[in-house]
């Protein structure tokens, strides 16, 4: 069993730029009146006490979300509606993971499959999301699971792919799915989380999507320093197949401002940019 728990990161930097997208992927979804399904590979437990021991030995979130006021980013209003639906007071206390804040924009026509492999976790999972019948979480490898959807009944999903990068040969994995998932359902939106710890990975992975065939892929990256060797993660961003419309418009705008907000030291920094064209 893998060691990596999401409750010492979240609401980190990585959490923010993740979710923000994440909500303009679903916020646009919404838009239309027909069905979708969420696919979310490695869920993780839903929702985070950011006052538990866990949270508090690295307290990333101080660096992350506890920086961030409502008031300086209007245009990141529903991302805080969704942190705000978690918590009963004005004190920011839970962090919502991707599933929680999936479930505050489905309706009764649309599915979520959440997938978790600790069982722990998953556990947790069902106890945060239970009462809605319309997701299902299964205790299971996501990148193995997530093809059994693939297309859906609805022809319209959005799949979210965020595993730990523990092991190292997540990174070829991960690009393998969206290919395999691609080829079976090409129109669906699929949007792949990625730490930069190791920049020669995330070249290798930017590389395979380039020359994969796939087309309207899009890159959105917040560095918080200039990339280093040996001091964990410093960078961290999204790679979106099928991007929603507005959105590359929007992140280019914004994170210029996370950078200002978020950035460690001068290195800071942000990519925005098209790898594949339509």
């Amino acid at each position: 069993m893998l060691s990596y728990r999401h409750s010492f990161h979240a609401g980190n930097f990585a959490d923010v730029i993740k979710h923000i997208v994440l909500v303009e992927a679903l916020e646009h979804f919404t838009r239309k009146d027909k069905p979708f399904d969420y696919i979310d590979t490695h869920a993780g437990a839903g929702l985070f006490n950011l006052e538990s021991s866990h949270a508090l030995k690295l307290a990333e979130h101080a660096n992350g979300i506890g920086k961030l006021e409502a008031g300086q980013f209007p245009e990141l209003s529903r991302y805080f509606e969704t942190i705000a639906a978690c918590n009963s007071s004005n004190r920011l206390r839970y962090y919502p993971g991707s599933p929680l804040i999936a479930s505050q924009f489905l309706r009764r026509k649309d599915n979520a499959w959440l997938y978790e492999l600790h069982k722990d976790d998953a556990d947790r999972l069902r106890k945060n999301t239970e009462g809605n019948r319309r997701i299902k979480v299964i205790c299971q490898d996501g990148l193995k699971g997530v093809l059994a959807h693939l297309p859906p009944i609805s022809r319209r999903a959005l799949v979210l792919i965020d595993p730990s990068y523990e092991i190292k040969s997540d990174y070829e994995q991960v690009f393998k799915t969206v290919q395999s998932a691609h080829k079976r359902f090409a129109t669906g939106t699929y949007g792949v989380w990625y730490p930069v710890v190791d920049r020669k990975r995330i070249a290798q992975l930017e590389t395979s999507f380039i020359h994969s065939g796939i087309k309207n892929i899009q890159r959105f990256e917040l560095g918080l320093c200039a990339d280093t060797d040996g001091s964990g993660m410093t960078s961290s961003g999204m790679i979106v197949v099928n991007p929603p419309w507005g959105l590359f418009d929007k992140m280019s705008r914004l994170l210029p401002r996370l950078v200002e907000v978020l950035g460690t030291d001068k290195g800071a920094f942000f990519k925005c940019d098209q790898l594949v064209s339509e």
